[in-house]
């Protein structure tokens, strides 16, 4: 089972305010511990919505909209993720909880999420067969 913490962004991680080397030493140390663990799939910090860029479907096959950040609602918006591949929700949730507040002083709020595997999305064996070739190319590439 994969899941996403979602580290909710803050009025200083929107304004750009990079972390103190303290909190980053923690959050190493903590994903030191998901590598050892062997459940760490991914973790990255996200720029502010400064830089984003936002798309719209307005209307059921009509052109997107595009719209440049930043945006307004900062605990609407993301700051970074960690993805972990665990056997259970309550693994999950206790990974979670170990995570070093994202933002220090006591601004932070992670928001836990499972993945859907593509089998739960899908019905179709041609769909499912041309999924698992396109993962086998996503995993053949990243080793090349």
């Amino acid at each position: 089972m994969r899941f996403m913490m979602i580290v909710k962004a803050t009025t200083d991680s929107e304004a750009g305010v990079l972390p103190s080397q303290e909190l980053i030493d923690a959050m190493q140390k903590y994903n030191e511990e998901l590598v050892k663990a062997g459940v760490l799939l991914a973790a990255d910090g996200l720029h502010a919505s400064s830089s984003a860029v936002r798309i719209s479907y307005p209307e059921p096959g009509g052109k997107p909209k595009v719209v440049d950040g930043p945006f307004t609602e900062a605990k609407e918006m993301i700051a970074g993720y960690t993805l972990i591949e665990v056997k259970s929700r309550e693994e999950a949730i206790e990974w979670a909880l170990r995570m070093p507040d994202p933002h220090g002083y006591g601004q932070g709020e992670i928001e836990l999420r499972q993945v859907f595997e593509f089998e739960e999305l899908m019905e179709d064996p041609e769909s499912i067969a041309r999924e698992e070739a396109l993962r086998k190319q996503i995993g053949e590439s990243k080793n090349a």
